[in-house]
């Protein structure tokens, strides 16, 4: 099963992120195999990092909750919160497989919570090309649609945004976003 992991940074936590570094980088290694996408995001200044996105291919939900918040920032209280959501892979790749590289463009996390019938289940075709990865928040039985997220190259905010269907969501977030991982 397939989950989306968003550990949102307290404000002023990047000394104690810089510390566990390598900690985290330890632990992040033992789940090398299941990860479909990882990376952080960063503040509009493009340098403070305001959280970290892991797509993982997980067992279950227990699993999930387990590699989220055993994760060395989350014990030390770098995290203000985390989303854990169960997730669908509709393009069937991790974000290595991208066509486009790990560099080149800007990235971004486009994010959107909702609720009812579910919106953006298919990938779109259009942009299918810049997607990094694509896929529908789930309930942890799969059943109840929450939201969508992608990972996406776009030239700016506003053209990460048009990912997504503005009018099927509550609350759209777009964060920068770069390719995470040991170089």
């Amino acid at each position: 099963m397939e989950f989306f992991c968003y550990h949102r940074d307290r404000p002023g936590s990047l000394p104690l992120r810089e510390e566990l570094g390598e900690a985290h980088w330890a632990y992040m290694d033992r789940y090398e195999a299941e990860l479909i996408a990882r990376g952080p995001t960063f503040a509009d200044d493009g340098e403070t990092p305001t959280g970290s996105v892991h797509i993982v291919d997980l067992p279950d939900a227990a699993a999930a909750r387990a590699f989220a918040f055993d994760e060395p920032n989350y014990q030390a209280g770098a995290y203000r919160d985390v989303l854990v959501r169960r997730w669908r892979n509709l393009l069937g790749r991790t974000m290595w497989e991208f066509p486009g590289g790990r560099t080149g463009g800007k990235r971004y996390l486009v994010l959107g919570l909702g609720s009812g019938d579910g919106a953006d289940l298919d990938v779109p075709g259009a942009r299918r090309d810049e997607l990094i990865a694509y896929g529908p928040l789930l309930s942890d039985d799969g059943a109840v649609w929450v939201g969508t997220a992608a990972l996406v190259r776009a030239a700016d905010v506003q053209a990460a945004r048009a990912v997504l269907t503005p009018e099927r969501y509550a609350a759209i977030e777009v964060h920068d976003w770069e390719f995470g991982g040991r170089r």
